[in-house]
């Protein structure tokens, strides 16, 4: 009966040890999940940061009327133009207008800029995905930041002018590395929020025959002509007037005679 109760009493220690065993497993499970997950929300909810470019050219049949149908989009999805450009050669005139826009209005202005063309002779959309560089710069930051509170707090407690000077200059160094940060990750805010869009469209002038040309040419130098025959008549009245009366004068004195 003593070696059966011990048996029995070895058995129910072996199913509470397991149980207990179990639980914590259960909890380490659990507990391995609920880590995952936050991971996994903290992995979400990162912004991502991108840079969008795009580079379109095209033909149009009426340049002028092209150029306020894009300033038009430009003024209602609130852009502005960086650049504006336009070159004349021979049989050819083009314009080349380079956009910022708002990053979540790129796409609308694209295709309201280039509503109606049928073909384009290039277009090219970029998005450069800039996060890991992003947090990367923010984290320096952070550290420099810290760094120079850190030699601001052992200026104040420097004792000697060698010691004042020293920790100044390593000041002086970390706010020039500072603000070498500061403007590389401005410039990564100001391209991921204002997109880059260039537009180039132009439209083919038929060459002129040489007779055609010559032509014009007649017409236009005679028209000059013609101007300036009258201002020399200007110029010249009062002597008319004088020639009209010499000649009057002389007829009727013959008249007479």
């Amino acid at each position: 009966m003593k070696l059966q109760g011990k048996i029995i009493g070895l058995l129910l220690l072996i199913l509470v040890l397991g149980c207990s065993n179990n639980e914590n497993a259960s909890m380490e499970l659990a507990d391995e999940k609920s880590m995952s997950t936050q991971a996994e929300q903290e992995e979400i909810y990162v912004e991502r940061k991108l840079i969008k470019e795009g580079i379109v050219e095209f033909e149009t049949y009426d340049i002028n009327s092209t150029r306020e149908q894009i300033l038009e989009s430009i003024e209602k999805n609130k852009a502005y133009i960086s650049s504006d450009q336009e070159y004349k050669t021979v049989g050819r005139i083009s314009n080349t207008i380079i956009i910022r826009v708002p990053a979540k209005s790129f796409d609308l202005l694209l295709n309201d800029a280039t509503k109606g063309v049928a073909k384009f002779d290039s277009k090219n959309i970029e998005v450069k995905d800039v996060t890991e560089e992003f947090l990367d710069i923010q984290a320096r930051l952070k550290t420099k930041k810290e760094l120079e509170n850190r030699y601001l707090e052992l200026l104040k407690k420097a004792n000697s002018v060698t010691e004042i000077l020293e920790v100044e200059q390593q000041i002086g160094q970390l706010r020039s590395e500072i603000e070498s940060i500061e403007g590389r990750l401005k410039y990564l805010e100001s391209k991921v929020s204002l997109s880059t869009l260039t537009i180039t469209f132009y439209q083919i002038v038929p060459k002129e025959t040489e007779f055609g040309h010559k032509l014009k040419n007649g017409f236009k130098n005679g028209w000059d002509n013609l101007i300036w025959f009258f201002v020399f008549l200007t110029n010249i009245w009062p002597f008319i007037l004088i020639g009209i009366g010499l000649i009057f004068g002389f007829r009727m004195w013959r008249k007479r005679k």
